[in-house]
């Protein structure tokens, strides 16, 4: 059977970092207030004017190929999740193809905000094992920090930039790689984490108030929604594999906010000591969340040869998708 196997991994963190402590001289805010709300106490921030969301997931893809021993001219396909592309067009997705230099793949973006990471790979294996291709790279990266409200304690305090990628290749197996992957939109709840303006409902011309080019978030019904939606995810995509909770062997979370995590392992019955976590010293990087925490998990050792991990995101649309992989 061909399917699609992740062969390599990579992310990427700026340099930049600001802490709760920063926060409590900018914003009406504590260490305290933000670590038991959210589970945050730093977050990486793109603080060079000169460098772009394309220049961190380039960095991620680089170390992503070494670790599949491809060369950019390797790669078929290039798919970008962003909601920060370096500019209205062209895509972010083809800024990154001429920085590596893989000039024999084509590059397109997806717009599925913390989700997208997970649509990208939808769409890569689902390329792979159609025979379209032989391999892909898909990349989450965002400069969220960009489109922030600095003044908005309830939101400022969430985000941090990063780039997460994943290489994709084919592989003739009937056990192992991308076992499923499913993805749900929900239109109607657009308004719950939305940026106004900007686009051709709302252009920049015509905008005077620039905190509409920032995240709006209803924080409380997307938490809310969150929970129901992952865990319901969650068990279809296990019903689709054949496995139960205990079959899985790590969870692979898009970072939203920690509280999340535990309602999640809670409703799933699987211990947050089998998801893997970094949303302390990262915040919520959106699509390039789960695969920086993927790459964590294989860079250190926890995810291994043989052991299913299941990876879920939820983001603005209200979109949210999921994956099992065996690795």
């Amino acid at each position: 059977m061909r399917r699609a196997i992740i062969v390599g991994t990579g992310s990427h963190l700026p340099e930049g970092v600001l802490t709760n402590a920063d926060f409590e001289q900018m914003v009406d805010t504590s260490d305290k207030w933000i670590v038991e709300r959210t589970g945050v106490r730093e977050r990486h921030i793109l603080t060079d004017e000169k460098l772009a969301t394309s220049d961190m997931a380039t960095a991620a893809s680089a170390h992503a190929l070494e670790m599949a021993n491809m060369q950019p001219t390797d790669l078929d396909c290039i798919i970008l999740a962003t909601v920060t592309a370096d500019m209205t067009c062209p895509s972010g997705a083809v800024r990154v193809q001429q920085k590596l230099g893989a000039n024999n793949a084509f590059a397109f973006d997806v717009s599925a905000a913390c989700a997208g990471s997970l649509l990208g790979l939808d769409i890569g294996a689902t390329l792979i094992e159609s025979g379209r291709i032989r391999n892909a790279l898909v990349i989450g990266a965002e400069s969220i920090s960009r489109i922030v409200n600095y003044q908005d304690r309830n939101t400022c305090v969430l985000f941090g930039d990063a780039a997460g990628a994943m290489v994709l290749r084919a592989a003739d197996e009937t056990t192992r790689g991308v076992l499923a992957v499913v993805t749900h939109t929900d239109g109607r709840q657009w308004e719950l984490i939305h940026v106004p303006a900007g686009g051709s409902a709302l252009p920049g011309k015509k905008v005077t108030d620039p905190t509409l080019f920032t995240v709006h978030m209803s924080g409380r019904e997307v938490f809310k929604f969150a929970v129901r939606a992952l865990a319901d995810l969650s068990h279809e995509l296990m019903r689709r594999c054949q496995l139960v909770n205990t079959d899985i062997h790590w969870v692979v979370p898009h970072q939203a906010n920690r509280r999340i995590l535990e309602a999640l392992s809670q409703k799933l019955a699987i211990p947050l000591e089998r998801f893997i976590i970094n949303i302390e010293h990262t915040g919520n990087t959106s699509s390039a969340s789960v695969p920086m925490a993927l790459d964590q998990g294989v860079r250190d050792g926890r995810i291994r040869q043989g052991e299913a991990v299941l990876m879920l995101a939820i983001g603005s649309g209200m979109a949210w998708s999921g994956a099992i992989v065996r690795w």
